[in-house]
């Protein structure tokens, strides 16, 4: 697959040279190569991948409303975004090993996440949120585009055990700056590794739009690295996880990477200590509303007879069950002592962790001695 290489004239325009299924007004159209890929999806399954994207939302709108009531230090809000996630991450084998950044959890969502999962790093009792061997995701990724170097590592390590495997990195359009994107896509081409590249352009890197980075499509970098890539509307779930599972047949087949660029928008700000009034115009959001992956399958599935009332109110009841969960998680965490952060550190004792421990402990109780002066 090959995307088609235009310059960028606007947002609109960069949607319109994107790969889809679904318009957003919800009507199918032929897609002779994404169709073969998404053949198998009836109406059950597509109203399965409508709950997760409706639960998915509600998860996010709750760690919003968490971090502004104080109970979460940070918060990366996906919305708008719910369809490139969960069309994506619900193609990914179980044996296959993902590598996000910070805004994917619609990711760790699909891949089994608890209720606390979501949170406990925003919140800062551990350094990861969950156990990264039991969802098969490696920690969140703060460090901009770090992972995709680790995913790449790990690719190499699948191809050395011959394990029917594939490594997934998700990243952002912001992301494909760094130079360790372009040194991960460099050696992922040069060695063949089964890896899968997924960079959501949400056109906004915190306040820097898309076509400022990049005058063509992002997708189009890839086969400069000798990676094929398709670029898909990110807002069509049916076209991401068609995408996804031609680039993990690919990878898995032995031909090497694969790129997929999914045109989707952030709606929200890029963390909640954001304002993106100060930089986003309230038109482009608004064309973008219009373009909302749940509306879209929702108007899909409603033409085809395939949606009732009741389909979604049983949708929206479980989403709200998930937030409550999610609520209490975060509300019940106990901080551990501060001394625990060195639990776990070596598998046997250490006489300089020792020392170490011994010089925190002496800190923490300077500020006891001080409150009793």
């Amino acid at each position: 697959m090959s995307p088609q290489i235009t310059p960028i004239a606007d947002t609109a325009q960069d949607l319109e040279l994107s790969e889809r299924i679904l318009n957003p007004d919800g009507s199918r159209i032929a897609n002779p190569r994404l169709d073969p890929f998404v053949a198998d999806v009836d109406a059950e399954q597509l109203r399965s991948l409508l709950r997760d994207m409706v639960i998915l939302r509600r998860i996010d709108a709750e760690g919003v409303a968490l971090q502004r009531q104080g109970q979460l230090g940070l918060w990366a809000p996906c919305r708008g975004q719910e369809a490139t996630q969960i069309g994506t991450a619900r193609a990914i084998a179980a044996q296959d090993f993902v590598f996000p950044s910070y805004r994917e959890t619609g990711v760790i969502y699909a891949r089994g996440a608890q209720p606390g999962d979501y949170v406990r790093m925003w919140r800062g009792e551990e350094g990861a949120a969950y156990d990264p061997a039991a969802l098969g995701v490696a920690p969140l990724q703060i460090i901009i585009g770090a992972q995709t170097l680790h995913a790449v590592g790990y690719a190499l390590g699948i191809q050395h055990d011959g394990a029917d495997e594939v490594a997934v990195t998700y990243f952002g359009d912001g992301a494909t700056s760094q130079g360790d994107v372009n040194e991960a896509m460099i050696f992922a081409a040069s060695y063949q590794a089964p890896v899968v590249f997924v960079c959501q352009n949400n056109h906004w890197a915190i306040s820097e739009p898309v076509a400022v980075q990049s005058q063509y499509p992002i997708a189009g970098r890839a086969p400069g690295f000798g990676i094929p890539s398709v670029r898909v509307d990110g807002n069509d779930i049916l076209a991401c996880m068609a995408a996804m599972r031609w680039a993990l047949e690919h990878a898995r087949s032995g031909k090497g990477p694969a790129y997929i660029e999914a045109v989707t928008y952030r709606m929200g700000p890029h963390t909640t200590a954001d304002d993106p009034t100060r930089y986003r115009d309230e038109a482009e959001l608004e064309s973008w509303r219009r373009r909302d992956p749940i509306a879209r399958l929702e108007a899909h599935l409603r033409a085809a007879g395939a949606l009732t009332d009741e389909h979604q109110a049983e949708t929206q009841a479980a989403a709200d069950v998930v937030a409550k969960e999610m609520r209490a998680a975060c509300l019940g965490m106990v901080t551990r002592p501060p001394l625990a952060v060195f639990d776990g550190v070596y598998a046997e004792p250490h006489t300089g962790l020792e020392r170490q421990r011994d010089e925190y402990a002496a800190y923490l109780a300077s500020f006891e001695s001080e409150a009793s002066a």
